[in-house]
């Protein structure tokens, strides 16, 4: 069998490469090492990569890729995903493959025909892929070069077939695929084990997937769409060795230790009752006190900045979300309609329809302008229920909503003031790695306006975001209908990105609803108006933040800044009364406490108040009471004994009123961008 050696030379280094030549006759050097980051396991050539068994087309350079490298992992993954196809056909060979996908961790294939999957059957699953990387199996991968040729490969697969046909496009049925190839595994000069369809280039040999794991699996619909055939989706991960692989599972060990439905039930934090509704998340008096103090940091700051505090209903009239736009181009989105004295009502799905209609109340005039109207808006949206998730995906939320209106020559400097706002408050919360995401339109039917004004306002966001310095990450499509818009982007304690604060400029709201205010002239003109929402939901903004932090919130924001530990319960100690004294005068300076007053051994009351996640705990015995102290515990484990008891009031209160969020240690996430 050919090997894939490793090079001697600097990978990063360009190779000459001859029309037809193969990758193997051109690696020539020491054999391989597999299962190492170093491990050639493709190439690049005229912009694209290529299998290592697939003769460059022309003469001219080409890459080398390794597994360690962004599109090396790529290349381990799209083979693991392969090989899990092979091991389900062998264990369930009425099972059809679906399609495959990568994701920034792994990999996943979906399975029509295939029973719910159990644990059990990912460990035979698993079992089956590792005799089938052993054998070390030939991939041959051939570029394929028509859309006929496509159809032909996908041997009557009618998933298959509409991947191959997407790749090519269907109206360039002559065109180069961007990325469809015939796949035939098995032993040279034998029948293939396996042929089929792949858009992702794979390694030369099932033997070099050397570290892989399957993780999971759920049922999915045939392109998402609730309408089509239900399939069987089983996901997993690959890595260079299994060095990176065993990062990667301490990782997921330490995310799902900070999940954030697993914490709030810990915690006392949120639930959700079949009585209610899914989707539709409940605060309990912990995530309540959390949630209470964000809104009134946030209005505070609000306030401040010359925002204007209001509040609407959470339903409406048909007619505005006719006018707004969102039953044209949201709908889907929307809660169905309800019949309500001879018109139909509507769940607000946004609030932006209803600022227009607050600005509209009365005549404006430039003076007034910018206008800052904030307010906690509660939002009703229609998410699938196989979408929701925690706090984090939910069809009830409360949005920090604002909308400006404000002058044509007001928008720049707004822009600029706007994104320096949120950038600031996300970062009182603990968050400080971002990045910007411009959302624009692209050439489908689904935006209103005209070009020009959506090419002013691309402009100007993109001035805003240039004046903060941080990377900007282009999103063509991705606006919403009415206009473009600024993501920020924050990457959380453990590596991950969350769309927080949202800012659009709108031409189109202010035209529909004819907004129009009081120029200098005495003229008649009409504003922009610009949405920003700052914690994107209070919801989904909380369950960021439990996670980022693990539940150890900063002190002022813990929901139970000081727990009370007695030794001894009996009345006769006197330890309970003694601490409730104490706590009632922290109380009373606005401190959250909590007394632990059970008949539960001391260990056991500590272990409670660690659940807690308590940023101070109290603990007092005998000698306390008698010489007014107590022992003051912090949530790493350290003690301090004898403390007064003003003095442990002073400190707790000096932390709280100190506001300080520094981020919690980064969990190291293992890399898939090389």
């Amino acid at each position: 069998m050919a090997e894939a050696p490793v090079l001697e030379q600097d990978p990063h280094l360009p190779l000459s490469v001859e029309a037809d030549a193969s990758p193997f006759a051109l690696l020539q050097g020491e054999a391989r090492t597999v299962g190492r980051p170093g491990t050639v396991v493709a190439v690049e050539a005229a912009g694209r990569t290529e299998p290592l068994r697939q003769p460059f087309a022309e003469a001219g350079e080409a890459r080398v890729l390794t597994a360690g490298s962004a599109a090396g992992l790529r290349v381990l993954r799209a083979t693991a995903a392969l090989v899990l196809a092979m091991a389900v056909r062998e264990e369930f060979p009425d099972a059809l493959p679906a399609g495959s996908g990568l994701t920034e961790d792994g990999f996943h294939v979906d399975f029509a025909d295939l029973a719910p999957v159990t644990p059990e059957v990912l460990k035979r699953l698993d079992k089956r892929m590792r005799r089938i990387t052993r054998r070390r199996l030939p991939i041959d991968a051939l570029r394929l070069a028509s859309a006929e040729e496509a159809a032909g490969a996908a041997d009557g697969n009618r998933f298959l077939r509409e991947i191959a046909e997407e790749a090519f496009g269907q109206d360039e049925p002559g065109q180069d695929a961007p990325g469809a190839f015939r796949q035939s595994v098995g032993p040279q000069g034998a029948e293939p084990l396996w042929t089929g369809i792949g858009t992702e280039v794979t390694a030369p040999d099932t033997g070099y997937l050397t570290a892989f794991e399957l993780e999971s699996s759920s049922a999915v619909y045939w392109r998402g769409d609730e309408a089509n055939e239900s399939l069987q989706r089983i996901k997993g991960t690959a890595w260079a060795d299994e060095e990176a692989l065993a990062r990667h599972r301490a990782f997921l060990e330490e995310a799902a230790r900070r999940d954030h439905r697993r914490l709030g039930s810990e915690m006392e934090l949120f639930t959700f009752a079949d009585e209610i509704g899914p989707g539709l998340p409940i605060l309990l008096p912990n995530g309540a006190a959390i949630r209470d103090e964000m809104q009134r940091y946030s209005l505070d700051k609000h306030r401040r900045s010359g925002y204007t505090l209001i509040n609407t209903p959470f339903i409406a009239k048909e007619e505005l979300f006719l006018r707004s736009g969102h039953l044209p181009y949201y709908a889907d989105g929307m809660f169905p309609g309800m019949a309500v004295d001879g018109s139909e009502y509507y769940l607000k799905a946004m609030n932006c329809p209803m600022h227009a209609v607050v600005f509209k109340n009365r005549g404006r005039s430039y003076k007034e302008l910018p206008l800052r109207l904030f307010e906690f808006g509660s939002v009703h949206r229609y998410e699938r229920s196989g979408t929701l998730h925690g706090l984090t995906r939910v069809r009830n939320m409360t949005q920090d909503d604002a909308h400006i209106f404000c002058t044509q020559e007001q928008i720049q400097e707004e822009l600029k003031t706007v994104l320096a706002f949120v950038l600031d408050l996300l970062r009182d919360f603990g968050l400080r790695d971002f990045y910007l995401e411009l959302s624009t339109r692209d050439d489908s039917d689904k935006f209103i306006g005209s070009e020009e004004d959506w090419a002013n306002a691309t402009a100007a966001l993109v001035a805003a975001a240039d004046s903060t310095g941080l990377e900007l990450v282009p999103d063509p499509g991705g606006a919403a209908f009415y206009g473009p818009k600024i993501s920020v982007q924050v990457r959380d304690s453990l590596g991950r990105n969350w769309q927080m604060s949202t800012i659009q400029l709108d031409f189109q709201t202010p035209a529909r609803f004819e907004l129009s205010y009081q120029a200098a002239d005495g003229s008649r003109v009409r504003p922009v108006m610009i949405h920003r929402a700052l914690f994107g939901s209070l919801e989904r903004f909380l369950g960021v933040l439990i996670e980022h932090y693990g539940g150890q919130f900063p002190a002022w924001m813990a929901p139970v800044h000081v727990a009370g530990v007695p030794v001894r319960a009996d009345a006769e100690a006197g330890h309970t009364q003694y601490l409730a004294d104490f706590l009632d005068g922290l109380r009373d300076a606005g401190v959250r406490s909590q007394l632990d007053a059970s008949s539960d051994r001391l260990p056991k009351k500590i272990l409670n108040a660690q659940r807690l996640r308590a940023p101070f705990v109290v603990v007092a015995g005998d000698r306390d009471v008698a010489a007014g102290t107590a022992s003051l515990r912090f949530r790493d484990g350290s003690q301090e004994s004898d403390v007064p008891l003003a003095e442990i009031a002073d400190r707790i209160l000096a932390t709280i009123a100190s506001r300080e969020t520094d981020s919690p240690t980064a969990v190291v996430r293992p890399s898939s961008d090389g």
